[in-house]
């Protein structure tokens, strides 16, 4: 099964053609920069102008960085306010033409490594963290899903944990590896002292440069990168989208 994949993030919306048999990309990546501000009638039509790059007829599967209950967004902390309770799948299914299923990033992100990745036959509490402009997260217990969990907004120094600790932050602060990597470890020492897991699974695009910070990390929880790095929510998007699939959360 052949099903387009678009996964919206804070800064770009990304999209591909995924085989989501194998969880590979049938076809190039595109991206486009996510309009700011990232309101709805502007980001849906950026999912359009993505569908029509691929020429797109069939089903898609798209995420969005927020709660997500039902095809309905319900938090939007790293885009517009006007998104809470709007109906992301009437909304994106009108604008393409195409029948649309939304999924929290982080959880169709999680979808994707538990069915293709690193996250594949591991039994117990595996957390996956993407560490993007904000920080998603994906709970998985003996690799079914608990939605839209969203630990990057725990509170860590007064703050949401993702204003302390996501990819963002080394950019913005211009921080060195070293420096990074303490405070992604002290968020992970957080998040392991409430829910003990098995196993850390960190994606986003700082996952391919992995070795430049995991191996500074001091948190007991084995960490290890997303085996499909940037491309897990574009992979389970499709997922979730696939009518014989059975993954949507």
């Amino acid at each position: 099964m052949r099903v387009l994949g678009i996964d919206i993030g804070g800064s770009g919306v990304k999209g591909a053609v995924v085989r989501t048999g194998k969880g590979r990309l049938a076809t190039d990546r595109v991206r486009i920069p996510t309009p700011q501000p990232a309101t709805p009638s502007a980001v849906a039509d950026t999912v359009a102008q993505i569908v029509d790059h691929f020429d797109w007829q069939g089903p898609v599967g798209c995420t969005f960085p927020g709660v997500v209950r039902h095809g309905t967004v319900h938090t939007a902390a790293n885009v517009d306010p006007t998104w809470i309770g709007t109906d992301a799948e009437r909304l994106f299914s009108k604008a393409t033409g195409c029948k649309v299923t939304v999924a929290n990033d982080a959880d169709a992100a999680g979808l994707a490594e538990s069915r293709f990745g690193a996250a594949r036959e591991v039994t117990g509490v595996v957390i996956l963290l993407t560490l993007g402009t904000g920080i998603g997260s994906a709970l998985l217990v003996d690799g079914r899903l608990v939605p839209n969990t969203e630990l990057g907004h725990l509170t860590l120094r007064g703050d949401d944990a993702e204003h302390f600790a996501a990819e963002s932050v080394r950019e913005r602060l211009e921080l060195s590896w070293e420096d990074w990597a303490a405070r992604v470890d002290e968020y992970l020492h957080l998040v392991e002292a409430l829910l003990w897991p098995d196993r850390f699974v960190l994606g986003g695009g700082v996952s391919k440069k992995a070795d430049k910070f995991v191996p500074l990390l001091t948190c007991r929880t084995p960490v290890v990168a997303a085996a499909l790095r940037n491309e897990a929510g574009i992979v389970g998007a499709a997922c979730v989208a696939d009518p014989g699939g059975g993954a949507r959360p």
